[in-house]
């Protein structure tokens, strides 16, 4: 089992509409160092404790006093996700993608990939921020949904004509790099900010152009495939996150996964995502993970809105209270099926529901964000000039 410490330090409160908790300014800890960082708790100063990290990719996250965020699906709409980024107080807005949530912990939900344009893009910009997040205590979390696992098989159904020339352009991108995956890919946000100047109409896309077609798709499938750069960066991820008391996933996740082990799910994805094999008897594909629709990326049981029998929606929550008890958790944030309605929860608020279908792509929805901070829950949208909270739930 990895272990990873990250380092608080301690830098100037973050940018953030509403009111939050002030920082105690103390000097800033090396990356490696251990220590801790100072907060403000109710008036009084308080030391937090360093991130720490189990499992690779990250299963069990120790985030202590850290305010948390949860993004849902993004599906490639770059313009979108800035947006949602920056009304959760951790990304400025005036365009030098800084990061401003300090010692935040920043989770996104999955399906970053398909419908939009610009996936690569916003797959950067994470990055960016998860480097700049652990200079300041703070952290990035990104969890792999169904369109990523779909693309690494090499489904391509639902990829925007747009996403196929971003990887044609990226593959050239990287060339210029001379294949230093870290600094092509680090650096590419900033190149996809400008892509839109050079984009060629939909038009272009016409059967009539086979050879644009190919180019596109073979970008892809070389960036994509198990053991292709962008397969091995998405490895970097999970599938399932418990961060303090709360659980993490795309879909949902259920007693049987819980059974056949988080982590073990986690490292399976992984390695098949890097083209790797523990062993013989690993699958080729990890099952349990990501096939079928009882998978913790597809599974949509706590997601649906329905007017089931009361026996129904009850022996619903008995298996989410049965998941929850199993990993001593007090709440689950999913992503995966829309919510017209914005983000919710159900079932006594132990499942939150995050995907708006903000994306163009999907809803083109106002872009709401889940704000989890000491013992409340909370959601939070943006009108651009104000923002409100329209659901607080206090766990204490």
């Amino acid at each position: 089992m990895a272990c990873l410490c990250l380092n608080s330090s301690s830098l100037p409160p973050p940018a953030f509409p509403r009111k939050q908790t002030e920082t105690c300014w103390s000097s800033a800890f090396p990356y490696h160092a251990l220590g801790s960082a100072s907060a403000v708790n109710n008036g009084t100063c308080r030391a937090l404790e360093p991130i720490v990290i189990n499992g690779d990719p990250p299963t069990f996250v120790s985030a202590p006093g850290r305010r948390i965020v949860a993004v849902g699906d993004l599906h490639g709409d770059l313009e979108q996700a800035t947006y949602a980024l920056e009304m959760a107080g951790v990304l400025s807005s005036d365009g030098r993608n800084v990061w401003t949530g300090g010692q935040t912990v920043l989770i996104q939900l999955g399906d970053i990939l398909d419908r939009g344009e610009d996936e690569i893009g916003i797959l950067s910009l994470l990055r960016s921020l998860d480097l700049q997040a652990k200079a300041q205590g703070g952290a990035v979390f990104q969890i792999n949904g169904n369109h990523e696992t779909m693309n690494v098989e090499g489904d391509f159904r639902y990829v925007d004509s747009g996403a196929f020339d971003e990887c044609t352009e990226f593959l050239a991108h990287l060339e210029d790099y001379e294949y230093n995956w870290e600094n092509a890919f680090v650096g590419w946000f900033q190149v996809s900010k400008t892509r839109k100047n050079r984009k060629l109409s939909k038009g272009s896309w016409g059967s009539w152009n086979l050879v644009k077609r190919q180019k596109g798709v073979l970008s892809r499938s070389i960036l994509l495939s198990p053991r292709g750069p962008l397969a091995c960066e998405l490895a970097r991820h999970s599938v399932v996150l418990k961060v303090n008391d709360w659980v993490f996933c795309h879909g949902g996740l259920l007693p049987h996964h819980v059974a056949y082990g988080i982590e073990r799910m986690n490292r399976e994805v992984s390695n098949w995502m890097k083209g790797l094999s523990e062993n013989d008897d690993d699958p080729a594909i990890p099952f349990t993970a990501i096939r079928g629709y009882d998978s913790v990326v597809w599974n949509r049981l706590y997601s649906r809105d329905t007017t089931e029998l009361d026996y129904r929606i009850n022996q619903v929550q008995s298996i989410l209270e049965e998941t929850l008890e199993s990993l001593k958790a007090k709440g689950m944030v999913v992503g995966h099926t829309p919510q017209v309605s914005g983000i919710n929860c159900k079932y006594g608020c132990s499942i939150w529901r995050v995907d708006v279908g903000m994306s163009r792509g999907v809803l083109n929805s106002r872009p709401e964000v889940l704000e989890i901070k000491e013992n409340e829950a909370r959601v939070v949208r943006s009108k651009r000039e104000s923002l409100s909270e329209i659901q607080v739930v206090d766990y204490s």
